[in-house]
Formats: C-alpha cells, structure tokens, sequence
C-alpha cells in the first residue's frame, strides 16, 4: 500500500493531499529514507513523521483494506513515540495560555500598568541583593 493512503487509513491524516504536500516537503521517513507519497509500505516498516510540533515514530503491523474506524487503529500500526513528545506538547500548550488567553484581545491600559508594576518590582529586588 502506497505511504499516503496508510497514513491516510490509519487516521494520522485527514486527507490523502496532506500526507502528500507532507511527503513533497519531506516530513516523512520510511525506514531512515525520505518517502514520496507513492512508497510502498509493508509489515515491519517503520514510519517517521512530524505532525502537531510532535516527532511521530510508528511501526506497521499490517496493512488494512481500507480506512479503518479510530477504535480499530492499534491492529494496524504501533505507536512507538516517546512520552517525553506528548508531554513537550501539553508543556507548550500551557505555557501559551499562561501568557494570554485565546480571544482576550490586545492588552488593556491595566494590564500593561500590571506589567510593568511587575517589572519594577523585580529591578527592586535586584537592587536589593
């Protein structure tokens, strides 16, 4: 089975025209070697890709007929990427709604007077030292 529609069936990508502008852009490996969306796939390969700012690393255990319902996934494929990827993610995903949350708009005259009353107080605690 071609790359693009393995991918495709696996739900890792919800077109075959991502896995493809993915593969032109060489975002995906096939055992070490960069994959154009036509390679063939087989039992025992193993896949590397980045999706979502995450380094995916999978393993295909078989190749199914057609797409396959997202339950039905794990008989396809092994997932093989490191915990340290997904928690990167939720880490990066935190820190951007520290800063600012989504649609709260540009900063308000309090919020900027509240950051830099914030700023003053940590040059007086470095004059302080």
């Amino acid at each position: 089975m071609r790359i693009d529609k393995y991918l495709w069936c696996i739900r890792y990508y919800k077109t075959r025209n991502m896995v493809t502008e993915a593969c032109k852009k060489n975002h995906i490996t096939v055992n070490g070697i960069v994959a154009k969306p036509s390679k063939e796939v087989f039992p025992t390969d193993k896949i590397t890709f980045r999706k979502d700012q995450i380094t995916q690393i999978i393993t295909v255990l078989d190749i199914p007929d057609n797409r396959v319902g997202a339950k039905l996934v794990d008989i396809y494929r092994k997932n093989e990427t490191p915990a340290e990827a997904y928690a990167h993610l939720e880490l990066l995903k935190l820190s951007k709604e520290h800063y600012r949350k989504t649609g709260a708009g540009r900063p308000t005259k309090k919020d900027r007077r509240d950051i830099d009353e914030f700023g003053n107080e940590i040059k007086d605690e470095d004059e302080i030292d």
